[in-house]
C-alpha cells in the first residue's frame, strides 16, 4: 500500500456550533441529511457535525497533499457537500465521495482512482474536534 497524502483537521466546537447557529451560515448546505440524522442521534450533535466538519477539510488536505506540485481541481460549490462521512453499523467512520469532487478525484488521481482508500480517524474531547485522513493506493 502506497500513502499518497495525508490530512489532519482541528475544530473548536463551541466555535463551530456558534456559526452552525448562524442564519445563512456558509456550514448550511455543507452536511448531508444522512450526516445530519447521524449527528442528531448522538450524545453531542455539535461536536459530531464539527469532527465531520474536520473530516470533510482534512479529505480536501490529503487529496491536496496526492497531487502536491500540480493546480488544485476543487469543484467550485457544493465540495464540502459531496465529501459525506459515514458510518457502518457499528459506528465506524468512513469517506463516501459523491458527484464532482467523486469525479475530480478521479481525473486528478488518473488511473487507478477506483481503488483509492480513504482511512479516517475522528475524535472529540472537550471543546475539540479532529480528523485524520490518509489516502492510499494498493
Amino acid at each position: 500500500m502506497t500513502v499518497l497524502g495525508v490530512g489532519v483537521d482541528l475544530v473548536h466546537v463551541p466555535g463551530f456550533a456558534a456559526q452552525l447557529a448562524q442564519p445563512g451560515t456558509r456550514f448550511a448546505d455543507a452536511f448531508t441529511p444522512g450526516e445530519r440524522a447521524d449527528a442528531a442521534e448522538r450524545a453531542d450533535p455539535d461536536a459530531s457535525l464539527a469532527a465531520r466538519w474536520a473530516a470533510k477539510e482534512a479529505v480536501v488536505k490529503a487529496w491536496s497533499a496526492a497531487i502536491y506540485g500540480s493546480p488544485p481541481v476543487l469543484p467550485p460549490d457544493g465540495v464540502h457537500r459531496q465529501i459525506e462521512v459515514v458510518a457502518d453499523a457499528w459506528g465506524r467512520p468512513a469517506i463516501r465521495l459523491l458527484g464532482d469532487v467523486a469525479t475530480a478525484v478521479a481525473t486528478s488521481l488518473g488511473a487507478g482512482a477506483a481503488d483509492l482508500g480513504w482511512h479516517l480517524s475522528l475524535s472529540h474531547d472537550a471543546d475539540y474536534a479532529t480528523a485524520y485522513v490518509t489516502l492510499t493506493h494498493p
